[in-house]
């Protein structure tokens, strides 16, 4: 029987400490009614035996605290809610722990921002995580030996987890379901709770909001120039004669601010302006493209699948409504 340690930190999401309780508990459920014991001792496990959560509106009461438990082959990390130092700050005692019991062998993942405890473990330097994608420019500035990959919904990196933001973490949690209970239990699981189990990225998700908290007051005017300039084929050349800056230190200093090469910013702000249009306007696909100033179709598809998951018009299908007004 594996026996799976779900964390109660201080500023927990409710939900996330409930959510894969339940679906854990399922599984026992699902297995005993096919006369077969359970797979999973699922412990809610806190700094002390009652924890307060969302403000204060409710309370955790956890099964054991750090101390009590001297082995576990799973720990999963909650997401977090609050200002992120002083939510790690508060809840520095449990990583030792998490640190010795992953030097034992437990296997640990964290789910949305709760990668901001995992990356504070420093059990992700050097590898890859996942977290919210709203978290992103505050995670990479806290924690940059950690390579954040924010499209994805599921990291594996030698058993240490992550996933994407808010309710992906359910994807995360089959995964593990499928790797200690096998596929025909996760499939059931991913059945019952209306999951989709072929999630693997979080890209149609993704709105790009450029980093713009990192210091470099003339990279900010470099974004800003090309943010109100969409419609418009700029160039780095053209960038470095209004800047007067060299093109070598504009390209060093912009990869440092932004985490993005200028081409890679320039195409990730189009992609989203396209996004605001086929959301809202009736514009075709060829017209969106034009407005953001692509004049290649096959070049723009494949830039906006790239960053998005979708084509153009799948992107349209999934997010595009139009309302019907009633007249009187």
């Amino acid at each position: 029987m594996k026996h799976v340690s779900i964390l109660v930190p201080k500023y927990a999401i409710l939900g996330s400490v409930e959510g894969p309780r339940q679906v854990f508990t399922e599984v026992n459920k699902f297995v005993n009614s096919l006369g077969k014991p359970a797979l999973f001792k699922i412990q809610l496990v806190g700094l002390s035996k009652e924890t307060p959560v969302c403000g204060g509106r409710y309370n955790i009461f956890a099964d054991a605290v750090i101390d009590e438990i001297k082995h576990t082959d799973l720990i999963i990390i909650p997401a977090l809610d609050g200002d992120m130092p002083t939510v790690l700050e508060d809840n520095k005692e449990f990583m030792p722990w998490i640190i010795d019991q992953h030097n034992k062998g437990t296997e640990v993942a964290s789910l949305c921002v709760g990668a901001f405890m995992l990356a504070a473990t420093g059990l992700v330097d050097g590898r890859k995580c996942a977290t919210h994608w709203m978290a992103a420019n505050d995670f990479r500035r806290m924690f940059p030996k950690v390579n954040l990959v924010e499209d994805r919904v599921i990291t594996d990196e030698q058993g240490v987890y992550s996933s994407g933001g808010a309710f992906s973490y359910l994807n995360l949690v089959l995964y593990l379901i499928e790797k200690y209970a096998g596929r025909n239990v996760a499939v059931f699981m991913s059945k019952a709770f209306q999951i989709d189990i072929q999630r693997e990225s979080q890209s149609p998700f993704m709105i790009f909001q450029g980093q713009k908290a990192h210091g470099d007051d003339l990279m900010v005017q470099v974004q800003e120039h090309i943010e109100q300039n969409v419609q418009d084929r700029i160039t780095v050349d053209q960038l470095v004669t209004k800047f007067a800056i060299s093109r070598r230190n504009l390209e060093r200093r912009f990869k440092k601010a932004t985490s993005n090469s200028i081409v890679e910013y320039m195409q990730r702000v189009k992609i989203e302006a396209a996004k605001m249009s086929l959301e809202s306007s009736r514009e075709n696909v060829n017209e969106v493209m034009y407005n953001i100033g692509y004049t290649d179709p096959k070049a723009f598809r494949t830039t906006f699948k790239k960053i998005t998951g979708l084509s153009p018009l799948q992107y349209r299908s999934k997010y595009y409504r139009e309302v019907e007004l009633s007249v009187a």
